[in-house]
């Protein structure tokens, strides 16, 4: 782990800016815009048709994601002078660490589609600034692959509920053994929203051996390829075509082992059948958070809590903390906002496990207004994907860096010198007009 991951962020505003603009002397920019409107359009010229639509689209008319911007934005900032804030700690507790900024890494899928590193420049990047990740379940990359080039640097590990109890424990089982801290099971995917921008485009990566890692490294999942097709992989079939031929070429090219024995085997292609017949399971419900509490001795973090009875089930089910998330807008259309579902979520857990939120989390002020509101630490998403797909490891570094460095500056200049001090003081509502 390098300097900056020993030392947290100190001062990263002043010196974050000031590198940039000594590097300008010598006509260099920098290489991720620090706009996210840029970083998104330059990521969009970067990454294949599919790939950006499968990372930047939502459901339906995508007004969830514009409902998760306009909720940060009615909250505005009150700036307070005069308060010394030359020295200013950005560090908060969660779940018995101290992190060097209020922030985590959101478990996204499929990074490959961004860079061919996928998770694995994205755990160096989290590893070197101290940040933590949570190694998503649809991850291009193996859990234990990314934990051992994080050394202790912290993760977590999300789970989706398969309709294989026996997988679900096996992915338990391994997230434990590599390091992680917390298990986050995400409540709000038990099936597909409906996407219109992968729909149209007829494109869903799981369909191409993509994104599908966890499963192909797990010895549950491996040992089930060998017995007969559930119905709902057997109906994986489309016609063959030039584009079938594609797929299979990359689904043999992503599974493990030999060609010659991926090809005589038929498991890559078993294995995307497998996949699709087993992947979310809609039945779950509140006595399985109860059955995954026994299943581990890591603490089990809900994501996709919205509503305040929601929050209370989740706390009476020993939950160890929630994640206010519609998904990044990827599920519901038209769902609640979560910065609009922030207050009364925090209100009724009221200090008995953190609360974290996500989507639709853009820079340094959204973590300030967010922590206003009683968050603990927010995920971020979409915004280090394309600094994975601009420059890789060091483009998700930069993202994070520039985020930071803009929270951090937003603390001063708003008169604050601790994140954990920052309160509903130093929000106002917007004025509508």
């Amino acid at each position: 782990m390098d300097r900056d991951a020993q030392s947290g962020f100190q001062d990263i505003g002043r010196e974050r800016q000031k590198g940039i603009f000594v590097r300008g002397v010598a006509g260099d920019r920098p290489v991720v815009p620090t706009a996210f409107e840029a970083l998104e359009e330059r990521a969009r010229a970067a990454m294949s048709r599919e790939a950006f639509a499968y990372v930047a689209g939502g459901a339906g008319s995508e007004s969830t994601i514009r409902a998760n911007r306009a909720a940060f934005e009615r909250w505005r900032i009150v700036p307070r002078v005069l308060r010394d804030v030359a020295a200013r700690d950005l560090s908060v507790q969660l779940l018995g660490r101290t992190l060097p900024a209020p922030m985590l890494l959101a478990p996204i899928g499929v990074l490959e589609l961004a860079h061919p590193e996928a998770d694995l420049a994205v755990a160096r990047a989290a590893a070197a600034l101290g940040v933590p990740m949570i190694f998503s379940n649809q991850a291009s990359v193996a859990m234990e692959t990314c934990a051992a080039v994080m050394g202790q640097a912290p993760r977590w590990f999300q789970l989706y509920w398969s309709k294989s109890d026996a997988l679900v424990e096996s992915l338990v089982h391994r997230a434990e053994a590599c390091g992680c801290e917390a298990i986050v099971l995400t409540l709000d995917t038990t099936m597909l929203g409906w996407r219109p921008r992968d729909l149209d485009l007829a494109y869903l990566p799981f369909l191409h051996g993509m994104g599908i890692a966890q499963y192909t490294s797990d010895p549950v999942f491996r040992e089930s390829l060998g017995a007969d097709m559930p119905e709902e992989g057997r109906r994986v079939r489309p016609r063959l075509s030039l584009g079938t031929m594609s797929a299979i070429s990359g689904m043999i090219r992503r599974y493990p082992g030999t060609l010659p024995a991926k090809v005589t085997s038929g498991k890559p292609r078993k294995a995307v059948q497998q996949f699709i017949a087993t992947y979310s399971r809609p039945s779950l419900q509140w006595d399985d958070v109860t059955r995954l509490k026994r299943m581990t001795r890591l603490k089990v973090v809900l994501k996709g809590v919205l509503h305040p009875d929601d929050a209370k089930r989740a706390l009476d089910h020993g939950a160890d903390g929630i994640v206010v998330s519609n998904h990044g807008g990827r599920q519901v259309d038209g769902a609640v906002a979560t910065m609009d579902a922030l207050p009364a979520m925090v209100e009724t857990v009221a200090g008995q496990v953190p609360v974290l939120l996500d989507s639709g989390v853009r820079g340094g002020a959204d973590l300030f207004k967010a922590l206003g509101l009683g968050a603990t630490a927010l995920l971020l998403g979409r915004p280090y994907v394309y600094g994975l797909a601009l420059a890789g490891e060091a483009g998700v570094r930069e993202v994070v860096e520039n985020v930071v460095a803009e929270f951090d500056l937003t603390m001063g200049l708003a008169g604050c010198v601790a994140a954990s001090r920052i309160d509903a003081s130093a929000l106002a509502r917007a004025v509508s007009g």
